[in-house]
């Protein structure tokens, strides 16, 4: 069992050294480390709003049976707008006391406000303008932030890592050439972060007049950061 456990250390150094021998000798290479960046752009495909109902009454039930019957008919004038069950979701329910204000003494409850979020994605973008005006003619008075992205950005994102790499060479080039020296094969290459889309928020207020609610979409900007370390060498 002994010599069995020796030959099995054995093995293990003998596939270890060569790995390790080769980080030697990168560590012992001469190397340049720059960072390139690359940016695209592209029109947002994708809106996602937040929006709701606010309701407000003597007493929580009152409040809250108010808000249901509220939310319902915004939820109803989704489905009839054409926007599919799957594309909406309730993201906060609450009812929260609402105080007197001003008052001198012990805070006095003067009613109850019940409120109903829920986040919508639309899939085409320019029917955005139409589903705030559809959220608002229903009974919605509580719309928030909308925000514009990229569904799919990686096959962009992937162009934008050809651009960082090639911004990474010229960077490397001109080091090189300003330091006298060749520049060789990249040695590693690694991404910065996470690459994402920049989401851009826009935050409206329910409009009270029955014009259609403006919106630009404007485009989305997608960023990507290489870190790369390339050999280099003698000029020759």
């Amino acid at each position: 069992m002994m010599i069995r456990s020796m030959f099995v250390a054995a093995l293990a150094a003998a596939t270890t050294l060569p790995a390790l021998a080769d980080d030697i000798a990168r560590q012992d290479t001469p190397a340049i480390t720059v960072s390139g960046e690359a940016s695209v752009t592209a029109p947002p495909d994708l809106a996602q709003i937040d929006a709701g109902v606010a309701s407000d009454a003597k007493t929580a039930r009152d409040a809250a049976e108010a808000n249901n019957a509220a939310m319902a008919k915004v939820l109803q004038a989704l489905k009839s707008a054409g926007i599919a069950d799957k594309d909406y979701q309730t993201s906060r329910l609450s009812i929260q006391p609402q105080y007197a204000q001003n008052r001198p003494g012990q805070p006095t409850v003067t009613g109850y406000r019940a409120s109903n979020r829920v986040t919508i994605k639309v899939h085409d973008v320019a029917k955005v303008a139409s589903v705030i005006d559809t959220l608002v003619g229903a009974g919605a008075n509580d719309v928030g932030n909308i925000y514009f992205s990229v569904a799919e950005p990686s096959k962009l994102l992937d162009q934008a890592r050809e651009k960082a790499v090639a911004d990474a060479r010229r960077k490397a080039e001109i080091y090189a050439k300003a330091a006298g020296v060749t520049l060789g094969q990249p040695l590693n290459i690694a991404e910065d972060g996470a690459p994402a889309p920049v989401f851009r928020a826009k935050t409206f207020a329910a409009p009270m007049a029955a014009t259609p609610t403006p919106v630009a979409q404007g485009e989305e900007t997608l960023s990507i950061t290489v870190n790369v370390t390339w050999a280099i060498k003698p000029a020759q």
